[in-house]
């Protein structure tokens, strides 16, 4: 079977969309198909990690049994176009928008999360909706499973502000940080991060762990008893893992699922990126205290089935 992932990353996209893709890849290359992406040489893609991982990357459309989708700037009326060539679509989206699709995934959980897309899919269309269905690197699976007790206090901090940090979050952080002292430090940042030389620079100089496009993210999650972040899919991920965490809201798609993780009691949400400087910062850093954060997260992301949308991608595949 044939597949074919559409996604890609850039500085101003991030690189979220192409690394739960990955995932998707993954799982689905060891069920037996064969999988190829199409991505953009844009300015801080990752084409050639994918390579690494052992994916082609094609450069315009071909016929496939499936297509797999995860892009906001593909509409309905792209995949519309792209039916010639697909005996099938699956979408990953996280805006409620209109597709044209046979599998709707939407792993992020806002108020009406249940019924936001009704009418904005086909009737035929299988949603896929809530925590429930996260996209779930094999790491992290194994990492809820061998849950650790966490203290009172915070010794080992984690910074992730996602691959590419367009808005610069992790030098505010390093700001901030050069007034507190903790035992162990992780700075994490992706290839596509254009202050990546200066970070590791000061990284060295302070004497934090520096780690750059990493596929061992989940251990560090593990290892860590607080981190800072931004809202997305690795805010989700903490919460799997049961790591206590801030976030900042580093683009618009991110803010309605933020600001509701923040009322579920399972991130602490700083606002918006323009408004989070290196003082808000500080007082987070002054101010780390445990509480119900991790636990909660554990309760909302809990499924009964890890990666219950592999399942769905195989029906289609039959």
């Amino acid at each position: 079977m044939k597949v074919i992932i559409r996604a890609d990353a850039s500085i101003e996209i991030g690189s979220g969309h192409v690394m739960r893709c990955l995932t998707v890849a993954k799982k689905i290359r060891e069920a037996g198909c064969h999988v190829t992406f199409w991505m953009e040489p844009l300015p801080g893609n990752l084409i050639n990690f994918v390579a690494q991982e052992g994916f082609d990357n094609m450069k315009q459309a071909d016929y496939a049994d499936l297509y797999i989708i995860d892009h906001y700037s593909l509409n309905k009326e792209w995949e519309q176009a792209i039916r010639k060539y697909a005996k099938q679509i699956f979408v990953i989206d996280d805006l409620a928008r209109s597709h044209e699709c046979d599998v709707l995934l939407d792993q992020n959980i806002v108020p009406n999360y249940a019924t936001r897309y009704d009418g904005l899919v086909p009737e035929h269309c299988i949603k896929l909706l809530g925590p429930q269905y996260l996209i779930v690197r094999d790491e992290f699976i194994k990492v809820r499973q061998q849950q650790r007790e966490r203290g009172g206090i915070v010794k080992r901090l984690l910074v992730f502000m996602g691959g590419n940090d367009p808005t610069n979050e992790t030098m505010k952080v390093l700001q901030a940080l050069d007034y507190f002292i903790f035992e162990h430090v992780d700075i994490v940042v992706g290839n596509g991060n254009p202050s990546k030389v200066q970070i590791e620079s000061i990284c060295n100089k302070r004497g934090y762990h520096f780690h750059c496009q990493i596929d061992y993210m989940a251990i560090l999650m593990q290892q860590a008893d607080f981190a800072i972040g931004t809202g997305g899919a690795t805010m989700w991920e903490r919460c799997y893992v049961g790591l206590p965490s801030s976030a900042t809201i580093v683009a618009d798609n991110q803010r309605e699922t933020t600001e509701y993780a923040e009322k579920l009691s399972v991130v602490n949400n700083l606002g918006w990126h323009e408004e989070v400087t290196e003082d808000t910062y500080k007082n987070l850093l002054s101010s780390l205290t445990f509480n119900e954060m991790g636990a909660n997260g554990l309760a909302l992301t809990a499924n009964k089935q890890t990666n219950a949308w592999m399942y769905k991608i195989m029906e289609l595949m039959k």
